[in-house]
């Protein structure tokens, strides 16, 4: 079993960090180079007692939602690969096993509503390692759009695939320089950024 430092080593990533990144670069260089300054804020708390909540509810559902008629759920399933230097935990996964070699389709709940493609690269990423882990195709996830009760199916197209692996490439190269990256070229997602403070070029 590896140490904290050790797996931090072999696996410098979370999968969340994708999300991140593609929402504004400069959150992943605080969150891996100045890990210590984050602030813990209001809507952290919120998604995540939000999430914890959606996931009690959906052990008790059917599979409608995600067009399945049969498939076995396992809930906070953890996932990691060296290949992709990648690690994180999955809120849902749904395994089927019928017709063979059967599907491994990842589910994230989120608290939101709307399905951004940075939550879609997330998404792709979690399908990327339960195909290694497992074996099975991932061709498929959802997005569990809370407020709107809906599950939005995301296809991984080869596309979607190439961006994470794009993203993946770019992360390192933040890792490695530890140099700061430009920021979200989108103003308004700066104003409820918790890092906000600290981009002294965009108040």
């Amino acid at each position: 079993m590896l140490d904290p430092y050790e797996e931090i080593m072999e696996f410098p990533f979370r999968v969340t960090d994708l999300k991140q990144w593609a929402y504004c670069p400069r959150i992943l260089y605080y969150l891996v180079c100045l890990p210590d300054v984050q602030p813990r804020t209001y809507l952290m708390d919120v998604g995540k007692e939000v999430g914890e909540e959606e996931a009690r509810r959906e052990i008790r559902r059917s599979l409608r939602a995600y067009r399945l008629t049969e498939g076995r759920r396992e809930l906070d399933v953890p996932v990691r690969s060296s290949k992709w230097g990648l690690r994180g935990k999955v809120d849902l996964v749904i395994w089927v096993d019928e017709p063979a070699p059967g599907e491994v389709i990842p589910v994230d709940f989120k608290f939101s509503h709307r399905a951004g493609e940075h939550f879609k690269l997330q998404l792709v990423a979690y399908g990327m390692l339960l195909e290694e882990m497992s074996g099975k195709p991932s061709r498929r996830g959802f997005l569990v759009e809370i407020p709107l009760r809906r599950a939005v199916e995301v296809p991984f197209t080869p596309a979607l695939r190439e961006r994470v692996q794009e993203i993946l490439d770019q992360m390192r190269g933040v890792l490695e320089s530890e140099r700061m990256p430009p920021p979200t070229t989108q103003l308004q997602r700066c104003v409820s950024c918790e890092f906000r403070r600290f981009c002294n070029d965009r108040l």
